[in-house]
């Protein structure tokens, strides 16, 4: 056992040293993990805020500048611009300088006064449904609220107390403020441990091909799973190195800590670069051209973990076949993992069939790895 672990050595260093002389791959595992969190993390946010408001104030009332306050001094509306009339409204989202617009019929404050039910109206621009539908929720939200408080008003003056039917009193656990920062930055480290692993190790082999080298490795007396776990190890170790910086910035950036068991957290870890480089070695023993690999590399691993894992889309809403599909994409089974650590604090009792297929998916892709670099020796 010592001669065979002894006999990797030169395989290790040779590896280390094609990294060091390398720094496209070096910045690849080190650097570029670091920046896509920082840039994913800041850039990629469900949070919509500062939304552009225009306001069609139709009352000019006290009542009707007491309820267009609420919006003006929101969080998630920007008031932009004043309208004097449905055309210009209309202008002012054509030309994208609004997204929102709230207009005020003019006996507005006369039927707030008169205890008369009275009507607002709230344009959304649906060319972008996200940022509208969000809109639409956060002036739903005002409206009623101010309503709410209008009718406490009302019953305080005539001595009578507010019945409530259904008193609605939402927990939200694990994430109360529903930061979706604390949702996608988790996901991220599947996505960028896979992006780089599989992208960095497709290249190894291809690289030996078009040196001349692979022959002189093949006709060694190291045995062919000798040489992917040689070649294998370093890009372990830097991708272990690359997860804690993401960890670390996650934490002093972005404040997510990791509320399970680092020891969990890091064998899931673990699991996902095993599969992703048994992945990336694959893609490099069937291919011969640095190109063709890095193209495979991307598509195959780019592609599943972004659409297929859960990282942004539900998997339980895409059709039946997709949810089939998503199997293939290893990531999926990392986010729960990963996202059931830092954000729940779940253990191992409750990942384990997750690792179970992350670790069939590394014996998978290293064990055909190991048998297509076989088959160039006989």
């Amino acid at each position: 056992m010592a001669t065979k672990l002894r006999s990797l050595k030169p395989v290790i260093l040779k590896e280390f040293r094609q990294i060091r002389r390398d720094p496209t791959s070096l910045g690849m595992l080190l650097v570029l993990p670091a920046a896509l969190i920082i840039l994913v993390g800041y850039a990629l946010n469900f949070d919509v805020k500062h939304i552009p408001l225009v306001i069609f104030d139709q009352s000019k009332s006290p009542e009707s500048r007491q309820f267009l306050e609420q919006f003006k001094r929101s969080e998630y509306f920007t008031y932009s611009y004043e309208a004097f009339g449905y055309e210009e409204i209309e202008e002012r989202f054509l030309r994208s300088q609004a997204s929102v617009a709230v207009v005020i019929p003019g006996s507005f404050g006369r039927d707030l006064i008169a205890g008369r039910e009275t009507h607002v109206q709230i344009l959304v621009d649906g060319a972008d449904a996200n940022t509208g539908g969000q809109a639409v929720n956060y002036a739903a939200r005002m409206t009623v609220d101010y309503s709410n408080r209008l009718l406490a008003d009302a019953f305080m003056r005539t001595g009578r107390r507010q019945y409530v039917p259904i008193d609605f009193q939402p927990r939200i656990w694990y994430n109360p403020d529903l930061i979706s920062t604390k949702f996608l930055v988790p996901g991220l480290i599947g996505l960028i441990l896979v992006l780089t692993s599989v992208v960095s190790t497709s290249l190894t082999v291809v690289r030996e091909k078009e040196r001349g080298t692979m022959e002189q490795i093949m006709v060694s007396p190291l045995r062919p799973a000798q040489v992917v776990i040689g070649k294998t190890i370093p890009y372990l170790i830097i991708s272990l190195g690359a997860a804690t910086v993401i960890l670390i910035v996650g934490y002093l950036l972005f404040d997510i800590e990791v509320k399970g068991s680092l020891l969990v957290l890091y064998a899931g870890i673990l699991s996902i670069i095993l599969g992703a480089l048994g992945q990336g070695l694959f893609i490099s023993s069937i291919t011969d051209s640095q190109q063709v690999a890095f193209i495979l590399a991307v598509l195959s691993s780019l592609l599943p973990s972004f659409i297929l894992s859960g990282f942004i889309f539900p998997v339980t809403s895409m059709p039946i076949a997709l949810q089939v599909l998503s199997n293939i994409a290893v990531t999926k089974f990392f986010l729960v993992v990963v996202r059931g650590v830092m954000l729940k604090g779940v253990g191992f009792d409750a990942l384990w069939p997750q690792f179970v297929y992350m670790m069939l998916f590394a014996a998978v892709t290293l064990g055909v790895s190991m048998k297509r670099m076989q088959k160039r020796t006989l």
